[in-house]
């Protein structure tokens, strides 16, 4: 091999590395996103003992209205267990789930229902979890939601509608128009 040849190789295996480092330096560099988990929906998600909660919603009309519990409960155990959801002001509701299974909160369910959401749309709300086969309890903050998307319009309980806020139904305060408000609303 002459000079000229050796000169060629050297430059082709520098070349080489530094397209190999380019490729390699990427992951280096930046994380990983398929390693961290997250709950992939509006609802969240939590593990109480072998039970696992997965995109927890509570679709209701407002804050003090039945709100309908939607999402899906795994039982990781042997034996079947009933979970206990306690929200605000007494609000209790009961899901059983076969073991080694899963319960799906939907529309081909029977619902689960809060007699009171707890809080507003748009909030989260703290919600106690006790399942029966390990007596493992846990407070879980999960969302609120109404129909105002139409995806949760079909779980309102009893057919409600959501109760406009003041914003929305175009009332003013110290004087200051809003919108949705008239000039001689406020006597401007």
């Amino acid at each position: 091999m002459n000079r000229g040849q050796r000169g060629k190789m050297a430059m082709a295996a520098a070349a080489l590395s530094i397209g190999l480092l380019t490729l390699t330096g990427c992951g280096y560099i930046n994380a990983q996103q398929t390693s961290e988990q997250y709950a992939a929906s509006d609802g969240t998600r939590s593990d109480v003992g072998p039970v696992q909660l997965r995109n927890m919603l509570i679709v209701a009309a407002g804050e003090n209205q039945p709100g309908r519990v939607i999402g899906a409960v795994y039982n990781s155990s042997s034996n079947d267990v009933k979970v206990t959801l306690s929200g605000a002001e007494g609000a209790q509701t009961e899901i059983p789930v076969k073991k080694n299974s899963y319960t799906l909160l939907n529309e081909s369910t029977d619902p689960a229902i809060l007699s009171t959401a707890g809080g507003r749309p748009g909030s989260l709300v703290d919600i106690t979890v006790r399942e029966d086969g390990t007596n493992v309890n846990e407070t879980v903050k999960i969302p609120v939601v109404d129909g105002t998307l139409k995806e949760y319009q079909a779980y309102l309980p009893g057919g409600s509608t959501p109760t406009p806020t003041p914003s929305e139904t175009g009332t003013h305060t110290d004087g200051a128009h809003t919108e949705g408000a008239t000039p001689t609303e406020g006597g401007h």
